[in-house]
C-alpha cells in the first residue's frame, strides 16, 4: 500500500486550475502569506499551491484589492521624504510627496498621484464616519484608484452640485460617489442640484427646501473632505473649466479679479479669500468658513499648473492633508 503524503500546507490539486468561489478567498490568503510573509517567488507559491504563475498573480491582486493586504511604506531620506518634510514644516499641515519623474505625461502623473490618495484614504477613513467628496477629473482618478476597506455606518456625501446648462452632471458625480461607497461600504448621498445657480436668489429658495436642508445637514457632520482644486492654467484642464460649467466671460472675470483657484466650485484668491467673488453667491459647494470647520480636508493636487491654486489654499487655511507630486512640491517651495 502507498504512503499517504505527509500533512503540510493547503495544497490545491494540481489538475484543478479552476478558482472556486470561497476557495479563491483561502488561496489569495495563502499566496498573500507566503509572498508578502514568508518572501517566496511566485513561482515557489504556484508549486505549493499547484497551480500557475499568473493565478497567482491574480490572487495576489484580489488580496490587496479585497483588503487581506496592507501595505505599508517606511520613507526613507530619498528626496520625496525630504521634500515632505519640509513642505509640512513650512505650512503647518501633513503632506505626502508621490516619487514622480520628468518623463510622465500628464496621464501618467495624475493616476500615480490618484494611486497614491487612494492608499492613503484607506488608512484614513474607518467606521461611523462622513465624508465630504467633490467631483472632478482628480476625484475620478482617485474613485477608480480605490481597493476595498469595508466599514460600518459611514456615510459619503456630494459636496457640490454637478449640472449645467450642457449636462445634468449627475452620471458623471454619481459614478465617482458610487466608488466611493462601495470601497467603504458606506452610504452615499447625492446632491441633485446645479453647479452654479443662474441668480443668487435661487440659490437662497433652494436652500430652504428641507430635500436641499437634508444634504446639507449631513454635509455639516462631515469628519472627512476630499477635493482637488480646480485651476484655469492646469496641464490636465479642470472638469469646471472644461465641462460648460463657465462661459468664456466668467472664466476671463474671474481671471481679471485674481481668482487662483476653487475647492467644490467656491472659488478663491491668491490669500485663500473668497469674499467679494460674485459667481460664489451663485456656488452649490460649501462655503470657504463651513470647509475650514471639517477636522480633516484632503487635498490631492498633479501637476506644476496649479501651484498657485494650492499656495492660495494654503494660505487661506483649506488643506491639512495634502497629496502632491515630486515636481509640483519643488515648485511650491520654491516660490
Amino acid at each position: 500500500m502507498q504512503k499517504p503524503p505527509p500533512a503540510g500546507p493547503y495544497r490545491r490539486p494540481a489538475h484543478d486550475t479552476s478558482v472556486q468561489y470561497g476557495t479563491r478567498e483561502k488561496d489569495a490568503l495563502r499566496a498573500a502569506q507566503l509572498y508578502y510573509l514568508q518572501d517566496l517567488k511566485m513561482e515557489v507559491i504556484a508549486r505549493e499551491l499547484g497551480t500557475s504563475r499568473s493565478t497567482v498573480s491574480r490572487l495576489l491582486t484580489h488580496a490587496k484589492r479585497t483588503g487581506m493586504v496592507s501595505i505599508s511604506i517606511s520613507p526613507s531620506a530619498g528626496m520625496s521624504a525630504q521634500l515632505s518634510g519640509r513642505l509640512a514644516e513650512r505650512f503647518g499641515i501633513n503632506v505626502q510627496v508621490v516619487p514622480t519623474d520628468g518623463s510622465m505625461d500628464d496621464a501618467e502623473l495624475l493616476s500615480r498621484v490618484a494611486a497614491h490618495a487612494a492608499h492613503q484614504l484607506g488608512a484614513m477613513v474607518s467606521s461611523s464616519m462622513t465624508i465630504g467628496v467633490a467631483w472632478g477629473s482628480t476625484m475620478q482618478a482617485v474613485s477608480t484608484a480605490l481597493s476595498s476597506h469595508p466599514t460600518h455606518d459611514t456615510v459619503i456625501v456630494q459636496l457640490n452640485g454637478a449640472a449645467n446648462p450642457v449636462t445634468s452632471g449627475v452620471r458623471y458625480a454619481s459614478e465617482i460617489l458610487t466608488r466611493f461607497g462601495e470601497a467603504f461600504t458606506a452610504r452615499t448621498e447625492q446632491f441633485p442640484v446645479p453647479a452654479f445657480f443662474d441668480r443668487a436668489s435661487t440659490r437662497r429658495a433652494m436652500w430652504q427646501e428641507t430635500s436641499v436642508k437634508r444634504v446639507l445637514k449631513v454635509q455639516s457632520e462631515m469628519n472627512l473632505a476630499v477635493f482637488s482644486l480646480g485651476a484655469a492654467g492646469s496641464d490636465v484642464t479642470s472638469q469646471v473649466y472644461r465641462g460648460g460649467y463657465l462661459s468664456k466671460q466668467e472664466t476671463a472675470q474671474l481671471a481679471k479679479i485674481g481668482v487662483v483657484g476653487d475647492v467644490a466650485t467656491v472659488f478663491f484668491d491668491r490669500h485663500g479669500h473668497s469674499s467679494g467673488i460674485g459667481i460664489n453667491a451663485r456656488s452649490t459647494g460649501p462655503a470657504l468658513d463651513t470647509l475650514r470647520r471639517v477636522p480633516q480636508r484632503f487635498c490631492v493636487v498633479a501637476g506644476r499648473g496649479k501651484i498657485e491654486a494650492v499656495r492660495g489654499a494654503l494660505n487661506g487655511g483649506l488643506i491639512t492633508d495634502l497629496v502632491i507630486d515630486e515636481g509640483a512640491a519643488l515648485a511650491l517651495l520654491d516660490g
